[in-house]
């Protein structure tokens, strides 16, 4: 079914959920139980739920002996390497408390692109979910190459959501809304909803960032909730620690209302 506002949120019956890799790696680590906790609650309610999360490289990171996050490509492939195991491993051993099954699916953005692989991930994504597992989707940082990597996984989830027909996507970050500003800022409003179509002008988002575990920022989570909004998935930007509230519908984060 469509969800065109956020009162649908609770009769929505496929749901991607995003997180990124500084909001479950490090020091955030002990974040992924109460993220478990939401997801685990909509898994009970019958809810379909995917979800893609960063943090493979963040989460190896330390295993290498690694402050920051490396810049050449061997190095973040070895350090995604080790850390994917990591990673699913903790979201499994969370997961344990509530008898849920994680299955693994890394994807390159050729996968998408190329309509074989496309129709395979499709397929195997949809049967995981009619067998009540619960996908863990993340790029192939271990093979992915420069020139067809997704750019970031906000985009990666979009691309998911329209792969599966999704009803609602949450992309979630450490901030809890998308602001007319960058929230440190003077003068920063929150922007409560964002209309189909809706360019933002006059929004002015802080550049890109890359820090010491992960890529990403404001705009680039307008422009993947842009994306699947031409498909028809609501879209909701909001923090992890609101996670349980986006997806009961509360009045929390940036709203972006779907193509009808």
């Amino acid at each position: 079914m469509r969800i065109n506002e956020r009162a649908d949120v609770q009769r929505a019956k496929r749901v991607i959920v995003k997180v990124g890799s500084s909001s479950i790696s490090g020091d955030n680590a002990g974040q992924i139980p109460p993220l478990v906790d939401a997801l685990a609650a909509a898994h009970g309610r019958g809810v379909e739920i995917v979800l893609v999360s960063s943090g493979a490289i963040a989460t190896g990171m330390p295993y290498l002996r690694l402050e920051e996050r490396p810049t050449d490509l061997a190095t973040q492939q070895a350090a995604a390497s080790v850390g994917q195991n990591l990673l699913i491993f903790r979201y499994q051993d969370s997961l344990d408390r509530y008898d849920i099954v994680a299955g693994q699916v890394l994807l390159t953005a050729g996968d998408l692109d190329d309509p074989t692989h496309r129709s395979n991930a499709q397929r195997a994504m949809a049967r995981l979910l009619d067998l009540r597992i619960l996908p863990i989707v993340n790029e192939n940082d271990t093979v992915a190459t420069h020139e067809i990597r997704f750019g970031d996984n906000d985009r990666l989830a979009a691309m998911v959501a329209q792969l599966l027909d999704a009803d609602l996507l949450v992309l979630l970050s450490d901030v809890d809304s998308l602001y007319t500003k960058p929230p440190q800022e003077p003068g920063a409003e929150r922007i409560a909803n964002v209309a189909y179509g809706d360019e933002l002008e006059g929004v002015v988002f802080g550049s890109t960032t890359v820090n010491s575990v992960g890529t990403g920022g404001a705009s680039t989570k307008a422009s993947a909730a842009r994306l699947a909004a031409e498909s028809g998935t609501a879209v909701v930007v909001t923090s992890t620690a609101l996670v349980h509230e986006a997806l009961t519908g509360v009045d929390v984060g940036t709203w972006f209302s779907p193509a009808a």
